[in-house]
């Protein structure tokens, strides 16, 4: 089992950016967090990288069960998903895999809310991918 779902759809970076955090949203899921990637790395390290952002999603609703069902769970939150131009119009986007995040962590209450949380993720990244 990998520990991402990934699919490469057509658009532009900042549209899929846009589809991605909407389809999100229809599961519940809020952006927390973006992270542009290339232009930290252009300016703390000075070097071009592709187009590639991080959203930190989070769906309140698993995530206070997961809390609840495990205080330290937090350190693996929110879940990532990355949007990176492998080139003009053709971009990926990747989901981490609860199920595979929480392996590492000793306790069964975790692995029916990981499988909730991996299914609406899958969701997000299966209809991008039938929308090629």
């Amino acid at each position: 089992m990998n520990y991402y779902f990934n699919t490469t759809t057509k658009g532009t970076f900042e549209e899929i950016i846009a589809k991605v955090t909407d389809l999100l949203k229809q599961e519940g899921f809020g952006v927390l967090t973006k992270i542009d990637i290339q232009q930290t790395l252009k300016a703390k390290l000075d070097v071009s990288f592709s187009k590639y952002t991080i959203l930190g999603a989070c769906n309140p609703q698993f995530a206070y069960k997961a809390l609840t069902a495990e205080n330290k769970v937090g350190t693996m939150l929110p879940c990532n998903v990355i949007v990176q131009e492998l080139e003009p119009n053709s971009i990926e986007v990747a989901a981490v895999n609860p199920l595979q995040s929480m392996q590492a962590i000793e306790n069964p209450a975790l692995e029916s809310i990981a499988n909730e949380v991996s299914e609406k993720l899958k969701k997000v990244i299966k209809h991008l991918a039938n929308e090629k």
